[in-house]
């Protein structure tokens, strides 16, 4: 199975980076896998609305409104951004198993706010926006710049996605058995718990009956006998959901 590397960056900030982090998943939606130009649906993180899309790779020339990067496949992208894109620098912090938070107890790392300048020729970025595939170019509404390791642990991450992590929209929460829309794949999975599970929310500890659907999650664990069986569930509080949050008409570049 072949899972979307940029939605698997994405997760890593929708549940470990602060607000900025937040505002970004909020405003990007869901996201189209690999830059691999799939038309007019793109695969993303359930619950986030907007229907945005991404590409990730390395950028290849700088220019004074663009970049252009080279996926992972081999195409080629102009990335359009604005004075309205936000760029950033996603900080390294602290892994934790397969999903890209940070170490439990740990600091939430901030990301560095970037000018567009900032970003070379040789750089690994991922941008999130209105994704061309005609064109093969994005209208940028986020660019996060990706420091080597952390594109090594991207792909290492989206080895394990369905083995040691999952991670998604609660859809549905039936006895022990949660339901969700998957990050990656936009599809259905489900995490079984027992008394062995740990329930948390940031620092806080929960229990199985504090989350509902519709919420994010992040579930570490293992499949034991065909069902992936969760030692740890990690939910997102709304606040980090960017609820209520609203893009400003207009902000976001048009691919040229």
């Amino acid at each position: 199975m072949r899972v979307n590397l940029f939605g698997t960056f994405v997760v890593g900030i929708a549940l470990t980076l602060t607000t900025a982090a937040a505002a970004t998943a909020q405003q990007t939606g869901a996201v189209q896998g690999n830059g691999q130009g799939q038309g007019g649906r793109g695969r993303g993180m359930g619950g986030f609305p907007g229907g945005g899309r991404g590409v990730l790779g390395s950028v290849t020339e700088v220019a004074s409104d663009h970049y252009t990067i080279k996926t992972d496949n081999g195409e080629t992208y102009t990335v359009h951004f604005s004075v309205n894109t936000r760029i950033i620098k996603q900080p390294a912090g602290r892994r934790q198993g397969g999903g890209g938070g940070e170490a439990e107890g740990g600091e939430r790392p901030t990301p560095q706010t970037l000018k567009p300048t900032d970003i070379k020729v040789g750089d690994f970025i991922t941008a999130g926006g209105e994704v061309d595939a005609a064109t093969k170019s994005i209208g940028a509404v986020f660019i996060a710049q990706i420091d080597p390791e952390r594109a090594k642990q991207l792909r290492e991450m989206e080895a394990n996605y369905g083995k040691t992590w999952l991670a998604g929209r609660i859809t549905s929460i039936d006895g022990t058995t949660i339901t969700i829309e998957g990050a990656m794949d936009h599809a259905p999975h489900s995490i079984a718990v027992d008394e062995n599970t740990s329930f948390h929310q940031r620092r806080d500890a929960i229990t199985l009956a504090d989350i509902k659907p519709g919420e994010q999650l992040r579930a570490e664990g293992a499949v034991k006998g065909g069902v992936f069986l969760a030692t740890t569930v990690n939910a997102m509080e709304p606040q980090n959901r960017g609820e209520g949050r609203e893009q400003t008409p207009g902000s976001q570049p048009k691919p040229q």
